[in-house]
């Protein structure tokens, strides 16, 4: 098991998320929605539903909407979402997956392939770049839930695959069929992860520089402003002074 992170980019820039709240409670509401009408609305017995739950948990997303939207699964009016995966190519050459929720695939694909080709990408065909990626659980824990050590150790005897401590926290890896035990051991031994959630993560990641760094990050913002894009996962690396360079 790995200590380091070298993987705290791959997600983005969590403060671009922090900044657009009010969109990314629609975006959780809409994964508990569909998690709830996929399975049964029990979060602990629906894995999908508890990982959707916990993430808007960590997002301090107010209780009362987390309730209303696992209801809304069971009412009438609630919308046939699908899961939907894009895959193409950013700005130096770095591989993109794009993660949606939508009830209109014709609106969705062209808002993708729009942001793509607007910001210097390309949008690839089915299995272009997922083949560069391994589909794992990804568990997080804030660095206040222990050190690297003592995280290593309860990631060990939960089962998980790989560990990467850095100041931001902690990313616990695990195949994604063992993603629901492992985090239930965790939070046996370390208390309610972050997130818990599967993941795209990049077998060989690739190092941006700073004029690419900057058009990279326009995609993936204009990505994330669509209502139906859930996650963006790249293979991108960016160095931090690059990061202090584009502020």
């Amino acid at each position: 098991m790995a200590g380091h992170s070298k993987y705290k980019n791959i997600m983005h820039r969590k403060g671009a998320q922090d900044k657009k709240r009010s969109a990314m409670f629609s975006k959780l509401s809409r994964e508990i929605t569909v998690a709830a009408k996929m399975g049964t609305p029990d979060p602990a017995m629906n894995p999908r539903l508890r990982a959707a739950v916990l993430a808007a948990k960590a997002q301090s997303m107010p209780k009362d909407n987390i309730q209303r939207a696992i209801e809304k699964a069971s009412g009438g009016d609630a919308e046939n979402y699908e899961d939907v995966r894009y895959e193409g190519f950013g700005p130096g050459g770095v591989s993109l997956i794009v993660e949606a929720l939508t009830d209109n695939r014709n609106r969705t694909a062209t808002n993708v392939r729009t942001s793509f080709s607007k910001n210097g990408g390309n949008l690839g065909a089915s299995g272009s770049v997922s083949h560069g990626f391994d589909r794992l659980g990804l568990i997080t824990y804030p660095a206040t839930a222990g050190s690297a050590d003592a995280v290593l150790e309860a990631a060990i005897e939960a089962g998980a695959e790989d560990v990467e401590s850095d100041e931001d926290g902690h990313q616990i890896w695990t195949a994604q069929e063992s993603l629901h035990e492992v985090a239930k051991a965790l939070e046996a031994a370390l208390g309610e992860a972050e997130s818990t959630k599967l993941a795209w993560r990049p077998q060989t990641p690739v190092d941006v520089d700073f004029d690419d760094a900057g058009q990279l990050f326009k995609l993936i913002d204009a990505l994330e402003e669509d209502d139906d894009i859930q996650t963006v996962w790249g293979n991108y690396e960016v160095s931090d002074e690059v990061m202090e360079k584009l502020g």
